[in-house]
This record gives C-alpha cells, structure tokens and sequence, in this order.
C-alpha cells in the first residue's frame, strides 16, 4: 500500500511539473497573467498531494488525472503555424526545385554579421549544377558543453576547371518569431517552429567561429556521388514540405541531427539507432564508426586536423573563405587540386 501511495505522489509531482512547464512556455496570455496560471496549476497539483497523504488516494487520483486530461487536450490543439513574424535569420526556408539537372533554390541566406544580434546582407535565389555536386561536409560547431553542438551539412559544386568552388550550408534550427530568445526548456515545449535553412558558408561559418566565439570542425564525407545528391535533395524536399506544413521543433526528437539521420536513414537502409544521435557533438563519432568519414585517421585526428576556427578568423571575408578553412582538413588535398 505505501509503495503505491509513492507511485501515485511521484505521479502527481512530475505531473505537475510538467505541466507547470508547458504552461509557462506556452499558455497565451501576458507574461503576469501566464505566472498565474502557473501558480494555480502549481497549487491544484499541491492540492493533490496533500489530499493523498490523508489518505484520500483515490480521490487525489481522480482529481490529479482530470486536471491533466484537461490540459493534455488543450496540449494537443496546439499546431505549428507558417505565417509567424519570423526572425530575420530565419524568415525562409529552403525551398526549391530540380529543373532539369539545376537545383534552384529560393532563399539562400547571405549575412554578413556584425552582431550576434545584426547582420548586413538579404536572401537571393541561387541556382546550383547538379551534375557538379562534388563534395558533402559536415560542419559541426560547439560551445564547450559536453556533447552538445549544432550541426551543419555542406554541399560543395565544381567550378569549370573541376575544381571545388561554390558552397551551399544547410541548417535545422528552430524557427522563432522576431520577439523571442532562444530557450533550450522551450524546444521541448512546442515553443518553436521546425526551419530548415540554407546558406552561404561566410554566413553560418563566420557567424559560429568569428562572432559567437563558438569551435568549429569541419569532417569532410566519403558519401557517394549518388548518396549525395539524394541527401541534398531530400533537405530541400523537407524544406518546402515545411514551407507547407509546418511541424514544431523539438530539442531531441525533431533536431540538426535527429532529423539528418531520419533521412539517411530512408537513402542508406540499415543504419542503426545510437544514444549520440541524441547528443550532436557525438554525430562524427558515429558517423566515422559507419564509415561516412576519411578513412586511415582516428577519430582525434579527424577532429584536430578540421579545427577550422583559427583559419575561419583569418580568412574572415575573403572570397575563397570556403576554400581556405579548408586547408589541410584530410580528404580535401585531392579535391582542392582537381
């Protein structure tokens, strides 16, 4: 009997808790009136645990399960919305479309940072040479918490002499509205919207490595020719899929590296699930271990020689930026001299 009133007091209290947290992030009202709803579902959750240690339980139970089941059906009316006034950094996604052996995409982010906060620069539509997708990165950029880390997948595409020249980075991130900061509590509560976000790498590399300070690595893939382009392809097919329905981000399940891996998932059949695929600093880890990195170089290897910080702050806005943080990042010598 006591076990189960433990059960049940431990139920309510993560009950509670959780539901003060969606509410604090979510519940539609000003800031002073969403703190009192807060407060009361805090006080109703109490409430139960109280009855329950008179020996009320199954009152406490019947109680606790009503309020929850109300606020699970209000949870569940919540739906991702497309027409927010979107932060300019992610005011579009990247939608586009194969015409012939051309991809087109729409909005191409082009920044030029200043701030972590300000940017010069626009969108512009790019339009990129299938037949010379050459190369595929993955760019990974971490701010000294273990494991934790924001992931970026690169495209680059052959100039006329063959050589690699022109890049397109693209980015999962959530999608806030102009007013909000970024909570990484709130990416577990519908708070953001789900953005897929293609970009020059002067502006996702230099905005991690020149003005947030941030370590950025860069891994250079071994995927095939076909592979790549099929990864490519289905990031701009999400993309749009999201320009039309839009789906919540979410801090572990619906992610840079969550969703990354669901897609190679559909292209490379039986890859297998793994707890770093919930901790994206840990993604070049797997990704070496199944063969998708430069083979003949350990791990620590791989990830010293493509430390690009120090070269993406000297090459700060040259025109070959892509090109120089580049030097010397194993698999690249062949493909830099083509």
């Amino acid at each position: 009997m006591a076990l189960l009133e433990g059960l049940l007091g431990l139920g309510i209290v993560l009950a509670t808790l959780w539901g003060a947290l969606a509410l604090g992030h979510r519940l539609p009202l000003p800031r002073p009136w969403r703190l009192g709803g807060v407060g009361l579902w805090l006080v109703a959750g109490a409430g139960w645990l109280v009855l329950a240690g008179y020996g009320a339980s199954l009152a406490a139970l019947v109680g606790s399960v009503v309020q929850m089941a109300a606020l699970l059906a209000w949870w569940r009316r919540l739906v991702p919305q497309a027409d927010r006034d979107w932060a300019e950094d992610v005011a579009h996604l990247a939608t586009g479309r194969v015409l012939g052996q051309r991809l087109v995409l729409d909005h191409v982010r082009h920044f030029d940072w200043q701030t972590r906060e300000t940017a010069r620069g626009g969108w512009e539509r790019r339009t990129y040479d299938l037949d010379r997708l050459s190369s595929v990165d993955l760019i990974v950029s971490s701010w000294g918490r273990p494991g934790i880390a924001h992931v970026l997948i690169s495209f680059g595409f052959a100039g006329d002499d063959g050589r690699v020249k022109e890049f397109v980075a693209f980015s999962v991130e959530v999608r806030r509205a102009r007013d909000e900061g970024f909570s990484e509590i709130g990416g577990f509560f519908k708070q953001y919207e789900l953005a897929i976000i293609a970009a020059d790498e002067r502006d996702a590399v230099r905005l991690r490595s020149n003005v947030r300070g941030e370590r950025v690595t860069l891994y250079h893939s071994t995927l095939s020719a076909e592979t790549r382009r099929r990864l490519l392809l289905s990031l701009v097919a999400a993309a749009s899929e999201l320009d039309h329905e839009p789906r919540f981000y979410h801090t572990v399940s619906a992610n840079c590296t969550t969703l990354v891996f669901a897609m190679m998932r559909r292209i490379i059949e039986g890859l297998p699930l793994d707890h770093r695929l919930l901790l994206s600093g840990l993604l070049p880890g797997y990704v070496h271990e199944h063969g998708g990195l430069v083979e003949g170089y350990r791990l620590r290897e791989l990830r010293r020689l493509g430390d690009i910080t120090e070269r993406a702050r000297q090459a700060h806005d040259a025109a070959d930026f892509s090109r120089r943080i580049r030097r010397g990042v194993p698999g690249w010598a062949g493909l830099d001299r083509r």
